[in-house]
């Protein structure tokens, strides 16, 4: 059976990381964005990471260059004529995602499938412009998507069972670890990290500890554990009991704050965006922006290799 050809909308972050997976897996990939210098943003993006996937011996360089010879770019919308599976990661605001469904899936194969790779928006409202919207469903991969094994696969309200089947199957093929998620605000991998985050600088706010000590605590203690094993899973091994008891007094101090914290805020209403603007909780100038992709990307080659090489 022939690979399906592959659509992605968006050239950023996401987009170019997910092209160059589902190269690496044999698929043809465009990739389209409306702005010129979105495209060539995101050929810049998938240079420094094939860069760093040779240099650290994931891929020769052979092996290289006949990945990036199954991509291609494109602003053309009339591109989705000729998509078997669309991957769609645009900006993160349902109107703009409205527009982007309501022309793409009137241009795409009535049997194509259609995904959108948003980290929480609704499944089911952003349906509302997708025409024939059972072969739509949510497909939110992890940041970087070329080394983070997990993909949420959403099932909007009309999102056909076959639909969600297949979307499941798609990312098993190209070496993913699906799970199945109802659709909830943040679904379940951005619950969980912006629960984290929200008492990471809930911590800070309060003196209890700097951005660095907060950082350090993941790398060297939970990030390491929660690498390994989930959090029913810490419990089980911790003891229930003692999990009772801190929980007892420990979650009446947590932050459950519903707005967004001014550490945040502050840095956002100045365009501190972090990597993307070369500052953010740290400073990123200097080429510091790309040395910080690369080092994240070899750690997370890394610690794939060590925890998951045996699954692939």
């Amino acid at each position: 059976m022939a690979k399906q050809r592959i659509i992605i909308a968006g050239a950023g972050v996401m987009g170019a990381s997910m092209a160059q997976i589902y190269a690496q897996y044999g698929y043809t990939v465009k990739v389209y964005d409306v702005f010129p210098e979105g495209l060539k943003k995101g050929k810049e993006l998938i240079a420094i990471n094939q860069e760093t996937a040779v240099t650290e011996g994931k891929l020769t360089a052979d092996q290289s260059r006949d990945l990036l010879a199954r991509i291609s770019f494109t602003d053309d919308i009339e591109c989705f004529r000729d998509g078997d599976y669309v991957v769609e990661c645009i900006f993160e605001r349902m109107d703009i995602k409205h527009d982007f469904w309501a022309k793409a899936s009137a241009v795409a194969p009535k049997e194509a499938i259609l995904t959108s790779n948003t980290s929480g928006l609704s499944l089911t409202e952003m349906a509302k412009a997708v025409v024939a919207p059972e072969r739509f469903c949510g497909m939110h991969w992890v940041n970087p998507p070329h080394i983070v094994p997990l993909v949420e696969v959403i099932q909007a309200e009309k999102t056909s069972d076959a639909t969600a089947e297949a979307v499941y199957q798609n990312a098993m093929s190209v070496g993913k670890k699906p799970i199945r998620v109802k659709d909830a605000p943040g679904f379940v991998l951005n619950r969980l990290q912006f629960a984290i985050l929200r008492e990471a600088m809930y911590i800070v706010e309060s003196g209890i500890a700097s951005i660095e000590d907060v950082d350090n605590s993941f790398k060297y203690g939970l990030g390491l554990r929660y690498a390994a094993i989930g959090p029913f899973e810490t419990a089980d091994l911790g003891g229930l009991d003692t999990f009772y008891n801190i929980a007892s007094y420990l979650f009446a101090d947590l932050c459950d704050r519903k707005d967004v914290t001014k550490m945040l805020a502050d840095l956002f209403n100045e365009n501190s965006y972090g990597v993307k603007s070369c500052k953010g909780f740290y400073d990123y100038s200097n080429g510091k922006d790309k040395e910080a992709i690369q080092r994240r990307d070899r750690l997370f080659l890394k610690l794939k290799e060590c925890l998951y090489s045996g699954d692939e």
